[in-house]
């Protein structure tokens, strides 16, 4: 994870700068406030502000003035009950801003997400970096047979090495033409001054996917549960997967309540279908339940055959 030196004394400079507040703030998470927290071989996530805590959650849902006398347990009760029972506004009470920097296939994932307030790093106006994501080669792996969208069996040897070779190579390559293309130097001036350089909006269509940007994310927290939901999955891509268990930690340190309750419900619960609702039913009153009989297709079969924890075949 590569920081400029301009970066580094902006933490620096931020984390040694103390405001009193009459808001509510978190000390854990003040304790990493600005701080990248390493993602892949050159990306970070860090938290540049937030708003609200585990507090303005039960306060928005008990619409009341202050936070009471109420016990820890009263108040865990009640955000397990709200996640419980997808009682979401209350969440919409906090919100978070994101510094993230990520390869652009990732980004373009990532913005799927269309519920949150991105700025995303300009290469009309500024030259990206020489910094690309390669792949740890534990991570190369061949197309799966069974999902059109995943990974299957890992790749080695020579083989592994020869698509580590092309990924650096093309990499190197276009970087190194799309120099050639600006015909500019990190000061500005030209690197042959006999020939203009292309405009940097047009220079930058060489690049390739695996190229770093960076951006600033903002997002409320019920989004933010959405997005961690789906992205820290374990059937989400590794890439992408790993900035939302980055992004998991940051939401046990600002959220404690929330995130037990999110764990609890979202990420270690399962929804099933009324279908479903009525095979266990069956499966309790002692019926044996086969795929053609329970009246769900394959697929929803093997999936909840995996939350009973039987074999679905």
């Amino acid at each position: 994870m590569a920081l400029t030196p301009e970066q580094l004394r902006e933490i620096e400079a931020l984390r040694a700068e103390a405001r009193p507040t009459r808001r509510a703030t978190v000390a854990a998470l003040e304790d990493i406030l600005y701080q990248p927290l390493a993602v892949l071989d050159h990306g970070f996530v860090r938290v540049i502000d937030y708003m609200g805590d585990d507090g303005a959650v039960v306060q928005a849902a008990r619409v009341s003035y202050g936070r009471g006398t109420r016990r820890v347990s009263e108040d865990q009760g009640l955000v397990n009950y709200l996640m419980r029972h997808r009682h979401t506004t209350p969440f919409e009470m906090c919100e978070i801003k994101f510094h993230v920097k990520l390869p652009i296939f990732v980004a373009r994932q990532w913005i799927r997400h269309r519920t949150a307030n991105v700025n995303e790093y300009s290469a009309r106006y500024s030259i990206l970096d020489k910094e690309f994501y390669v792949p740890a080669p534990d991570q190369l792996a061949a197309q799966s047979a069974a999902n059109r969208q995943g990974r299957g069996e890992s790749l080695s040897g020579a083989e592994a090495a020869h698509v580590l070779a092309l990924l650096r190579g093309d990499a190197e390559q276009t970087y190194r033409h799309y120099v050639e293309m600006l015909n500019e130097n990190e000061d500005g001036t030209a690197l042959d001054p006999l020939r203009s350089g292309l405009a940097r909006e047009l220079a930058r269509i060489n690049l390739t996917l695996a190229t770093y940007t960076q951006w600033y994310w903002k997002i409320d927290l019920l989004n933010l549960l959405h997005f961690l939901s789906l992205r820290a999955d374990t059937h989400a891509q590794y890439e992408i997967r790993v900035y939302a268990e980055a992004m998991l930690e940051v939401l046990k340190r600002w959220v404690p309540m929330v995130h037990a309750a999110f764990m609890e419900y979202r990420m270690g619960g399962a929804a099933l279908s009324r279908t479903a609702i009525a095979v266990v039913r069956r499966m309790l009153a002692g019926e044996t339940v086969d795929q053609p009989g329970s009246g769900l297709g394959a697929r929803e079969w093997r999936e909840l055959m995996a939350v009973l924890g039987r074999d679905g075949r």
